[in-house]
């Protein structure tokens, strides 16, 4: 790097006393320097100043390009701080960064935790649902809130979802003079409502999480009963084959519950749905499992709908497929996407059966029955079979 004019620079709680030579330097150089308040405090940084704007906008920096430079963070900019927010607009010669230890590094050595094992959350700007997946008895997580009443908030969030009896750890200005660790239970979180920013660290006791396995039960959804069933989502799911910052496009989502799992391995969806009553269901269960960040809910018809869309490494279609639908989503994939399609009707089954024939892949019928009451005996009550087609492009 040729004279990067924009230094990125860490700041903990013990002000200046803590940064490197480096840091250092770069503020005495720098003409203007960014930074909340009570960064600007800690670095003693007086009329070379200017405060973030709210809501927090890069382009203040960016004209500043070319000119000596500061911006100020708390502990690591690239750990839930504004660093990648600055460098994706940047060249990578523009810019240098000099972090510090992270709040969650500080808590963790607080606390004894093996920081590897802990989940580390940013909640100052997220909703509590976030939460919900990492959710297990044993687990711990450490999380960053803007202030005490936002840590009361996560305190009752948390209790009227079972898990008010978890130790929960109040850690404030880590690293520094006025450092305060305080340990509660969440069902009686007490902290002043007025202190912040806040590092919580929870140690989860409580009921089961999410399962962790695809096929999750029918009850976790909110639907109108359009929803591919947990045995055959399960199928679908091992079919799709998800993986991690991998792209889904659910056509015909109806209650968004593949889109979910999906979403759950790390994966992005598009979720498709032509009727509104069942887009807000996948919404509202999209915010229940935390996943509004990962799933994007289309309401529109297929294919009209999927002209621009971002291309997907996998595609679902759980009904209603015809023959126009297909060549429209099959000419619209890359080569290497997977495929899976579900049939209830003998008229989808044809057009899997063609598709099948035509392109390969795997062609599966399945029939399911459940045990049910036929008098004072049990009998079998099947389910209509399904006819599953997977195929890759």
């Amino acid at each position: 790097m040729d004279n990067p004019w924009l230094t990125i620079i860490g700041i903990g709680e013990d002000g200046l006393v803590g940064l490197s030579e480096a840091s250092r330097k770069a503020l005495g150089e720098a003409e203007t320097v960014f930074g909340s308040e009570r960064h600007l405090v800690l670095a003693g940084i007086n009329g070379r100043g200017h405060r973030w704007p709210v809501p927090f906008d890069a382009d203040c920096v960016l004209a500043c390009r070319g000119r000596p430079t500061a911006v100020l963070a708390s502990g690591d900019p690239f750990w839930h701080g504004i660093g990648s927010n600055l460098a994706g607009r940047l060249s990578r010669s523009e810019w240098i960064a000099h972090p510090a230890p992270s709040t969650f590094s500080l808590a963790a050595a607080r606390l004894g935790w093996r920081l590897e094992s802990v989940i580390c959350l940013g909640l100052h700007a997220a909703p509590f649902e976030r939460l919900v997946p990492h959710l297990a008895r044993g687990a711990r997580i450490i999380c960053l809130v803007r202030d005490g009443r936002a840590a009361g908030d996560l305190a009752s969030w948390l209790t009227a979802r079972g898990w008010g009896a978890s130790p929960l750890w109040s850690l404030a200005a880590l690293g520094g003079p006025r450092e305060l660790v305080i340990l509660y239970r969440a069902d009686s979180y007490a902290a002043d409502a007025g202190v912040g920013p806040l590092a919580i660290a929870l140690e989860a006791t409580g009921p089961d999480g999410v399962p962790r396995a695809s096929g999750l039960s029918d009850a976790l959804f909110v639907h109108d009963c359009q929803i591919t069933k947990r045995p055959m989502r399960a199928l679908a799911l091992s079919a799709l084959a998800p993986r991690p910052g991998e792209r889904l496009w659910d056509i015909g989502a109806g209650s968004g519950s593949i889109s979910i799992e999906w979403a759950l391995c790390g994966g992005t969806a598009i979720a498709i749905e032509a009727r509104g009553d069942r887009a807000a269901n996948i919404r509202s269960n999209a915010a229940a499992f935390g996943l509004t960040h990962r799933i994007s809910v289309i309401e529109g018809a297929a294919p009209q709908i999927l002209s621009g869309l971002e291309t997907p490494q996998a595609v679902f279609i759980g009904g209603g497929a015809d023959a126009a639908m297909f060549d429209a989503v099959w000419s619209r994939i890359e080569a290497g996407t997977r495929m899976v399609a579900h049939a209830v009707t003998l008229e989808t089954e044809a057009l899997l059966c063609d598709l099948h024939q035509r392109h390969g892949g795997e062609l599966m019928r399945v029939e399911i029955a459940h045990a049910g009451h036929l008098g004072r005996y049990r009998s079998w009550e099947a389910a209509r079979p399904v006819v599953q087609w997977s195929a890759v492009k």
